[in-house]
């Protein structure tokens, strides 16, 4: 996934398959904290963003999209904040109450996270070493931090209700 395609006929084909099996579930995990109409209009945005990538590239689909729609909300809550004056009022605060839940969300599943996925996970996401770089350092193979690091997903997609 680390580079965009252009689309062929069957990559559009996959980008279609992809948005009538997600889009509605993208939409009910948006919802809550946008409302329905804000909430439509990520979604639609985040298949926007999600159309030059290949369908083949997208191990993940259910991760691949969140992330995007998390991007976009940051985005814009960065957007308007510049534009806004220094005073953010009780919507800056709701964001920040946000955040610290998703923090709070992610520090509970990567406490009960198995060790062995775990170590991967943190070395990865959060101390932003590669593959080749981890298995150097716990001295496996590339191809055991792989399943290592699917696994941990795997694990965080299911705590997360993806």
């Amino acid at each position: 996934m680390t580079e965009a395609k252009q689309l062929g006929v069957n990559d559009q084909d996959g980008l279609n398959r992809l948005y009538r099996q997600y889009s509605v579930w993208l939409g009910r995990r948006l919802r809550p904290a946008l409302g329905s109409e804000a909430a439509a209009d990520v979604v639609q945005e985040t298949y926007i963003r999600a159309a030059p990538y290949a369908l083949s590239d997208i191990r993940h689909p259910k991760a691949f999209l969140l992330k995007i729609a998390m991007n976009l909300l940051r985005d814009e809550r960065r957007s308007r904040a510049r534009r806004e004056p220094a005073e953010h009022g009780p919507d800056m605060v709701n964001h920040e109450h946000a955040s610290q839940i998703e923090e709070i969300l992610l520090a509970q599943i990567l406490h009960s996270m198995p060790a062995l996925y775990r170590h991967v996970f943190v070395l990865n996401r959060f101390d932003g070493m590669t593959y080749p770089e981890i298995a150097r350092t716990l001295d496996v193979s590339v191809k055991t931090v792989e399943w290592r690091m699917a696994r941990a997903m795997e694990y965080c997609a299911s705590r997360m209700d993806l």
